[in-house]
């Protein structure tokens, strides 16, 4: 245990050799704990932000992905201090300092070593020609590499990965992505043979070889061959020879444990484990003290591991003993659950059934590559591991039960054998729900029942508050369902009723009710009522009925008894601001707007003394008209060949865009020719919530595309689709689903997300987080869209249509109606009576605002400050 430290000494010094996960996962621990009376010095060779490492696959597929870890204003604190380019090359324990690559030296009171681990090299001739796969410059390398041997060689190329564990079968399936054709070399007779036993690799073998990978197995490649600096294939010990345009060694990690080498001639004062790490105690400690090592550089119990749930608790163990704590480090974790182009493989625990009289519990299918396996005690009753290919449904459950008794016999947690569902677990308190970050189901529990982590301890009930809240999802996301099906348990004890019903009135959720409607063919809330529904509706079914009907016929909003299902906006299209006046935002598709369109917005704002204001969209938002004010303003702008920007709607607002190749010298593709075709075949389009596109025209991104619901971003040899990104108070980036599409196709994928998004997402919900909760991510996006799982691409795509060729303009509709005019007065009674209690100021840039409570009352009730002159009496100003 280390002395803590007064806030009123000189802080103490702490540096950390070392940049990747484990390195911010202990900042992160510090910042946590209270940074008073300590300073932080993070060292790392590397150019990035602390990344995360275990994502390295998006990288590969995707160079613009963005890996960095935490937020990057955790760094702005001013005990923390990180420093990118500084390789650490010696520690001086007598001096208590380290010395840099760059010739610097830092002194400290504590060392932190986290300089994690390198990637494994074969010592083959030829092998100076291949990639390795570790870091953000080696996954960019390979990207770059694999479109340029595309390019020059004009055929798809063979990308031949050396390595069959978890770190080469994510880079095949990374080169797969990118257009190559997989093959795997491994040394092992099958894939994975650390984690899984020979029937599940054999299984996942046939999985991925039915998937297009090549497989060799049970031999060791003994050169790689090349002409002219270009590889040509890879010489197995066999003599038999694997075509290759590209070579990939992912055949591990080796620790980076030099600083604790002694240099020749000086006394070797750390112990070593024999395949490397330096040894540390259950307190992360090494044998000197105020040196630590934490991540895959410490050797505890004679290993060392690539994990990141083990090197996030070394990281907070060291926090917790430099903060006076006594946590120990409990071994490791080995667990594992990742996808490889669609196939599952889970292990965990005594996966190979070591312990004495372990029972193994067996269910296996070859002919549909699926491999169930639980590990138990001979009595069949305690929990010791379990092995998943192919369908790893039970692992969500299973895993927090480690060590614990089953409450049902084995064979029922093995799912694929058609015995239905896994039974329902209860979780104990000290049951790690989450590995990845050491949380319990426990401190889930006392979250969610508002005794936990948030501030305040205010109860949660949501899952994106509870997983900012507890760290639980946010590594792997392995955990996520588990999570969500015990954050509704516990809301379900608490007298929180968990339902997927639309509101007291529908039992339906929005999915349901939507697809009701759309099979049924029913178009008045009065049919849907009587068939789904009970009483007289509410302000959350009505309005959702409202949209899910608009969204699925392009009908005049308002008619047929609609307008008095909508929300305030919609009954007036237009948004009502604070002090009861509108906004008129009118389309400017793609932001792009001819000067003489722009002086017609102008004289409009002149006329009737708007507030005038550019949007992030790119249009121009008019404020402070009154409603009996709104069919005057938007006739001006309909006969000058506008129409509504529905800004007021659950609907398309924009799409953003740069001048691209038109215009900019960087631009390789016609941005702004796209952003307007998308945004007139979109819209009107209703949806659950808002949806907001963007297109940039280079790589450059200057059009925010991914922080849209929709982005598209221009490459040399197309467009790269991006999705479920948005702004706001939780922001999230898109991501990427498909890359390098023609018009056609990217239209087509378009048409295909949105229309999925818009029947199956729940009321008020964004892409972003519909995206996240769907099982599977982002991969099922790709299923359904990209690769058309379901079966309905062509129902998506014909429902878009309809909607294209079915869109009107909703003012010039209302224009042409008088009976629709009707709605657009402030009194039903006084037709030709105005609100008095709007009133406005001039301000000090030269515009109009709303008056204030105490402005107001300086004037004579229903005067305006100054008036602003209605039409057509444009002189006439009242005091």
């Amino acid at each position: 245990m280390t002395e803590q430290t007064s806030s009123t000494e000189t802080p103490r010094r702490i540096v950390v050799a070392g940049g990747g996960p484990a390195a911010h996962r202990f900042a992160d621990a510090m910042h946590a704990r209270g940074l008073e009376g300590w300073h932080v010095t993070v060292l790392t060779e590397e150019a990035h932000l602390p990344y995360d490492r275990v994502a390295l696959s998006k990288a590969l597929t995707d160079s613009d992905v963005d890996l960095t870890l935490g937020t990057a204003s955790m760094w702005d604190h001013e005990a923390l201090a990180l420093k990118t380019g500084e390789r650490v090359i010696k520690i001086n324990h007598a001096a208590k300092s380290v010395e840099t690559a760059a010739g610097n030296t830092y002194e400290f009171d504590e060392l932190v070593v986290a300089t994690g681990s390198d990637a494994a090299r074969l010592p083959i001739p030829g092998a100076e020609h291949v990639h390795v796969y570790r870091t953000l410059e080696d996954v960019w390398a390979i990207n770059k590499a694999i479109a340029e041997l595309t390019a020059k060689l004009g055929r798809k190329i063979n990308a031949v990965t050396i390595g069959g564990g978890l770190l080469g079968l994510e880079s095949a399936a990374g080169t797969e992505q990118l257009g190559a054709t997989p093959v795997v070399i491994n040394g092992a007779p099958w894939l994975m043979n650390t984690q899984l036993d020979e029937g599940a690799g054999q299984a996942l073998g046939r999985l991925i070889e039915a998937k297009g990978f090549t497989v060799h197995g049970g031999v060791f490649p003994s050169e790689v061959l090349s002409e002219d600096g270009q590889v040509t294939g890879v010489l197995m010990a066999d003599g038999r020879i694997i075509p290759a345009d590209l070579v990939i060694v992912a055949i591990g990690v080796k620790p980076r444990d030099e600083l604790f080498r002694a240099a020749e001639g000086e006394e070797q004062l750390f112990d070593l484990g024999q395949r490397g790490g330096v040894v540390i105690n259950d307190g992360c400690e090494t044998q000197v003290p105020g040196i630590w090592a934490i991540g895959e550089v410490a050797n505890f119990g004679g290993m060392c591991l690539g994990l990141v749930a083990p090197a996030n608790t070394m990281a907070e163990i060291v926090a917790d003993r430099l903060h006076g704590g006594e946590a120990t480090f409990p071994g490791f974790d080995t667990a594992t659950k990742l996808k490889l182009s669609g196939v599952d493989v889970a292990s965990f625990g005594d996966a190979f059934a070591r312990t004495e009289h372990a029972l193994e519990i067996v269910y296996a299918d070859p002919a549909r590559g699926v491999y169930q396996k639980i590990v138990t005690t001979d009595d069949a009753k305690t929990l010791l591991g379990g092995i998943f290919v192919g369908d790893a449904t039970p692992y969500t459950s299973l895993r927090p039960m480690l060590g614990r008794e089953l409450a049902a016999e084995p064979g029922a947690y093995l799912t694929a054998a058609g015995g239905g569902e896994a039974p329902e677990t209860e979780l104990p308190d000290d049951a790690i729900l989450c590995s990845c970050n050491n949380v319990t189901a426990g401190t889930i529990r006392d979250t969610v029942n508002g005794c936990g982590a948030c501030d305040g301890n205010a109860p949660v009930q949501e899952l994106g508050e509870l997983k900012g809240c507890t760290r639980a999802g946010t590594s792997c996301g392995s955990c996520v369902p588990m999570l969500k099906k015990l954050l509704e348990t516990e809301l379900t004890k608490s007298g929180v009723e968990v339902s997927k019903a639309l509101c007291e009135h529908i039992e339906l959720s929005r999915q349901e009710l939507f697809d009701a409607i759309r099979v049924l063919e029913l178009t008045s809330f009065e049919e849907i009522m009587a068939k789904y529904g009970t009483g007289a509706g509410c302000d959350i079914c009505k309005p959702t009925i409202a949209n899910i009907l608009a969204s699925q016929n392009s009908a005049y909003v308002l008619d047929a008894g609609r307008g008095t299902l909508q929300d305030t906006n919609d009954r007036a299209l237009a948004n009502m601001q604070k002090d009861g006046t509108y906004s008129v935002v009118p389309r400017i598709a793609g932001g792009e707007i001819t000067p003489k369109k722009l002086g017609v917005i102008a004289a409009v704002a002149e006329k009737y003394n708007l507030y005038t204001k550019i949007t992030g969209g790119q249009r121009i938002d008019m404020f402070g008209a009154r409603l009996e004010e709104l069919p005057e303003i938007w006739k001006e702008l309909v006969d000058a060949g506008f129409e509504s920007g529905q800004a007021y709607g659950k609907s398309l607002r924009t799409v953003k865009s740069c001048v691209g190749s038109t215009w900019c010298r960087f631009g390789v593709q016609d941005s702004v020719a796209m952003a307007i075709q998308l945004e007139l075949r979109y819209r009107g389009l209703r949806s659950p919530h808002k949806l907001k596109m963007g297109v940039s025209g280079c790589a450059r991104e200057c059009a925010e595309a991914r922080g849209k619901d929709v982005g598209v971003i221009a490459t040399a040899d197309g467009w790269n689709l991006y999705v479920g990104g948005n702004g706001g108070a939780t922001p999230a980036h898109a991501q990427l689903l498909a890359k390098d599409l023609d018009d056609e196709t990217l239209i087509k994928y378009i048409d295909r997300y949105f229309m999925y998004y818009i029947r199956t997402a729940d009321r008020l919900q964004r892409t972003a987080r519909w995206q996240e909760e769907l099982d599977g991510g982002i991969k099922h996006v790709e299923d359904v869209v990209v690769k058309d799982t379901l079966g309905i691409a062509a129902d998506l795509e014909a429902a878009m249509e309809k909607h294209v060729d079915t869109y009107i303009d909703e003012w010039a509709d209302t224009l042409k109606d008088p009976e629709r005019l009707r709605r657009f007065r402030s009194f039903v009674n006084a037709p030709d009576q105005k609100d008095d209690s709007i009133t406005f100021v001039s301000d000090e840039r030269g515009q109009m605002r709303p008056a204030t409570a105490e402005e107001k009352g300086k004037v004579l009730i229903g005067a305006t400050i100054p008036m602003r002159p209605s039409a057509p009496e444009l002189d006439k100003n009242e005091v």
